[in-house]
This record gives structure tokens, sequence and C-alpha cells, in this order.
């Protein structure tokens, strides 16, 4: 392509522009370490000369807060896929395990919308089935800020939770599962070509807070892709019209996604994801009761604190599978 068609294709100037804020970002971060590591530095001869207690705190809060950058800065370096720097679509369902299962899903969309706030992501759930008794059936999170897909897409798979049961009540410990699912937001860039004949198009009332249309119209759409017998819905929009487009974004990000794995170029050879999320598929384990403990089945990355993991602090988790998938990379 010759420079003045580069710039007459959008998308390609835009992927552009973006890895270049990328890469300015990741230099004024690091100037601003070098900077901070510089004034601490001379800030610690100052402290020495005036033996002051409360400067020495400040400096230590200082460098601290230094440390976290820095390891936030080595945590994006992680990132090389070929969708990490894209936005990304969350989904959280509920599995087996009946209303515990629906209670889980609710508590992990609560963490997934906690870790991206800390990261700095804007988020816009686009659907949200609740259930009648507690929880939800299941909910779509769009995603958008620097490397979102990169952060999250570790993050997809069947997620178990021990506890004793609020819903039980001889006080009993019970197991419950919910799948997540995470895909990037391609925009343009799609490639698959989907074939009108291959979708199913239902409308429905919407059922979640939302805008005037809400439980007045049938502006709620559910999308089935037939040969692979993926789902999408969204509710969230007011008009039909816009829920329609935002759910076939989304069915084709997971359709394209879907090909890459399976190395298919042809839809309708695309056999969709099948998994259960049950016993023996998870990929991280969440224990309430008798003791806390958090621990990744991949990685084998634990903690204790899980109050801090169910408020959002997932870098212990992604930092590992990142580390690990980039050692794969490179054997």
């Amino acid at each position: 392509m010759s420079k003045e068609g580069f710039w007459d294709d959008p998308t390609a100037a835009q992927k552009l522009m973006k890895k270049k804020k990328s890469l300015e970002n990741e230099i004024e971060r690091y100037d601003r370490i070098e900077q901070g590591l510089t004034d601490t530095e001379e800030m610690i001869d100052l402290v020495e000369e005036l033996h002051d207690e409360g400067e020495a705190k400040e400096i230590r809060r200082n460098f601290e807060a230094l440390q976290e950058e820095m390891e936030e800065l080595k945590l994006s370096m992680l990132l090389g896929g070929k969708y990490d720097a894209n936005d990304a679509i969350l989904t959280v369902y509920a599995g087996t395990g009946g209303v515990d299962a629906m209670d889980w899903a609710e508590m992990l969309e609560r963490m997934y919308l906690r870790y991206c706030e800390h990261k700095g992501f804007k988020t816009e759930v686009v659907d949200l089935q609740n259930d009648t008794v507690a929880g939800i059936k299941s909910a779509t999170i769009m995603v958008s800020g620097e490397n979102a897909y990169g952060y999250l897409k570790s993050e997809s798979g069947v997620h178990r939770l021990v506890r004793i049961s609020p819903f039980n009540s001889a006080g009993k410990r019970q197991t419950s599962f919910a799948g997540v699912e995470v895909v990037p937001d391609l925009g343009d860039e799609l490639d698959v070509v989907i074939n009108p004949n291959d979708l199913k198009i239902d409308t429905y009332r919407s059922s979640g807070a939302g805008g005037q249309h809400v439980n007045t119209t049938d502006s709620a759409i559910r999308i089935t892709h037939l040969p692979t017998n993926i789902v999408v819905t969204c509710q969230n929009e007011r008009s039909q019209l816009r829920n329609k487009e935002v759910a076939l974004k989304i069915l084709t990000s997971k359709l394209q996604k879907l090909a890459e794995e399976e190395h298919k170029e042809n839809l309708n050879e695309l056999k969709g994801d099948m998994s259960q999320a049950s016993w023996g598929a998870q990929i991280r384990n969440y224990v309430f009761q008798p003791y806390t403990m958090v621990k990744d089945t991949r990685t084998g990355a634990e903690t204790g604190n899980i109050q801090a993991v169910m408020d959002g602090d997932l870098d212990l988790f992604v930092r590992a599978k990142l580390s690990q998938d980039a050692k794969e990379r490179n054997l």
C-alpha cells in the first residue's frame, strides 16, 4: 500500500495512531519512574542530614508508589498478542450450582467492574440477565482502555466457588461455578462475513435498568448463530436497531476469535464453544470456608486475601498468566 493509500485507510491509520499513543505512554511512564527514583535518592541524602523521621516516612510512601508503577510497566511489557492492545468484550454466565451459581456470577461481575475501575478502563454493561431469586444468569460488559483485552484475556474459563451457602437453611458448604468469556473488540478489523441465513434474531422486552423504553417496548435483541449455536443478547441501548448493531458486533468478534483458534476460514466448519461451567474445567478456585484462598489452577498463583481479590485486585493472577504465556512463546 502506498503512503497516500495508507492514510486513505481509516482503520490502518487509527491502528497506527493508537500504537503511537501506547508507545508514548510507555516512554512517559518510564521517564516518570526514572525521575522519581532520582528525586528519591536526593531526598534520602537530605533526610540523612536532617534526621527528619516525617520526611523519611513520606519517602517510603513515594518509593512504594514507584514500585507499584514499575510493576505495572513490567506487566505491560508482557503484552505481545495480536489483539492485546484492543478493547475487550467480557461475558460472565452462571454455571452449575443453581441459585448459588447465579449469585456467584453476580459477584464475579462486580469483581471485574472493580478491576476495570482500578485499571482506569471504561465499562458499559450492554446486557444483564437477572435471576428471579438472586444473582444473574449472565452479564456482558464492553471494556475500553489501553491493553484492555491483553489484561483480561487470561480470565476466560470456569471459576469455582466453595462457601457456606446463604441460600441453604442447613448452613452446608456449597460448590458452584460460573463461566467467563473474554474476546477482543475488533472494531473495524473484522474479517469474517456472516451469512444472514445463519442468524436467528429474536426480540423481547428489556428486563434490566435502562432508558425510557425499558419494559415498554420489545427493544432487546437475541441473536443465535445457528451453525455454532452461539447466542448473544443486548438490551442496554434505547433502540432495537442499536441493540442489534451491538449484538452483531459482539457475535462477529466471538466468531472471528473462534475461527482463529480453530484455524478455520469457513464459518460453517466452526463447532462453537461447548465447554460446560462445571466440575473439572475450572481455571481458578475461590474458597471462602473453612479457610480463605484463591488459587489459579494453571499457574499455581494463590493468595489468602480473598476479599482483596473480590474487590478487583487481580494483578497477581494476570501477571502470573502473562509471564507463563511469555515463557511459552520464547520456548
